[in-house]
């Protein structure tokens, strides 16, 4: 019998040949039936991710795009939480929810802070989304409210190179989001969710600036009387009460006379940043022209119109108004106070609104012919 030469492999039998390479096969199709499905399920988030993007792109109102920012993208993406963080250090963009009888509390999900950084100080670092475990230490701030996560998704809101919010998606499962998942798609949402917020807080800008009285930052008129109907139609739905507030700068032209109108106009400013401070962001104060205010207080009686005007009087007068740089005044006010109960039959609150407002006027006039530097209050409960 003739041996194999010494050094030579033994031959490979045809069917243990055979099964190596239908086992190679099995291998090679599933690799290719799992990368089939993961390409799948790329192009289903690709398409659900442009999906929502566009429907934060057609948002017309930055309540609008809070909601489908919070509520749509938890729906579409099946997360647990949805939260968002705004940096808003001068308040503006509060002030300009304040304008569509949004109070901060309604908006769940979304917070306005002074810095970033006090919520969690990695912030600062964030350029790019990071995805892991939750941290009660390092992230407790950032998902208030709701079931704790297992994980976490922070995805950054920059424009022009500067950090201006972070969007956090929460889910309890501690898998869903992990250090080794690719972050393409969350990055691309991040910069489309700024943009948005951006091109939303610039459009509220345009349709306040028709609106505002350029002088004081105040509402004008225009926008007291438009506001004022949509308060009345809110309280008749709950069957609450409001009040309004009409506010005169007693002795007005005496300033302007005596220190010229620069001011005046220096006086007019700040009575407006003190009247401001005793607002609720629900109440709506305006300039009602010359040398008049008017507040509309939501959901408030006589008796709360009564004690806010209590404050406003002392606010203003408890320290004077600095006009130059050695020049002060003490400023008073004559205010007058009414209220309005609008009843199940009301339709027509126009009419509602100007019988409000001549009430509250008149009440004014009775506080100037007392006297002034004091408030008075309708005795007709205006329905």
């Amino acid at each position: 019998m003739r041996l194999p030469q010494s050094g030579t492999p033994p031959a490979t039998p045809p069917a243990a040949e055979a099964g190596s390479l239908a086992h190679e096969y099995r291998v090679l199709q599933g690799r290719l039936a799992s990368l089939t499905e993961e390409v799948a399920r790329n192009d289903a988030l690709l398409r659900k991710t442009q999906e929502r993007e566009l429907e934060l792109l057609r948002a017309t109102s930055l309540p609008q795009l809070f909601e489908r920012l919070i509520i749509g993208l938890r729906t579409s993406y099946q997360l647990d939480g949805v939260h968002m963080m705004l940096q808003d250090p001068q308040h503006e963009i509060r002030h300009l929810l304040s304008g569509d009888a949004l109070a901060e509390e309604e908006l769940h999900g979304v917070r306005f802070v002074d810095a970033l950084v006090t919520i969690a100080p990695q912030l600062a670092h964030l350029e790019r989304p990071w995805l892991g475990p939750f941290h009660k230490a390092d992230h407790e701030l950032l998902v208030q409210g709701g079931a704790r996560p297992g994980s976490l998704a922070l995805i950054p809101l920059r424009r022009h190179e500067q950090l201006d919010g972070v969007l956090v998606f929460a889910s309890v499962d501690s898998r869903r989001f992990s250090h080794d998942l690719a972050t393409d798609f969350l990055a691309h949402l991040g910069v489309v969710a700024a943009i948005c917020v951006e091109n939303a807080v610039n459009r509220a800008r345009l349709l306040r600036s028709g609106l505002t009285d350029f002088l004081t930052g105040f509402h004008n008129r225009r926008y007291l009387q438009a506001r004022l109907r949509e308060e009345l139609a809110r309280a008749q739905r709950a069957r609450q009460s409001l009040a309004c507030l009409m506010i005169d700068i007693d002795h007005f032209k005496r300033i302007n006379d005596q220190h010229g109108h620069l001011a005046g106009d220096a006086v007019l400013r700040e009575v407006a940043h003190r009247l401001d401070a005793e607002m609720r962001i629900s109440d709506t104060g305006a300039r009602f022209g010359g040398d008049e205010f008017a507040i509309v207080l939501s959901q408030a009686t006589i008796l709360d119109a009564e004690t806010v005007a209590t404050r406003v009087l002392e606010a203003v007068r408890g320290q004077p108004v600095l006009i130059g740089k050695s020049v002060a005044e003490t400023v008073t006010l004559s205010i007058g106070v009414a209220a309005a109960t609008p009843g199940e039959s009301t339709r027509d609150y126009k009419v509602l609104a100007e019988r409000l407002i001549a009430e509250a006027d008149a009440a004014l006039y009775r506080a100037k012919s007392a006297g002034r530097n004091r408030l008075a209050t309708s005795p007709n409960l205006v329905s």
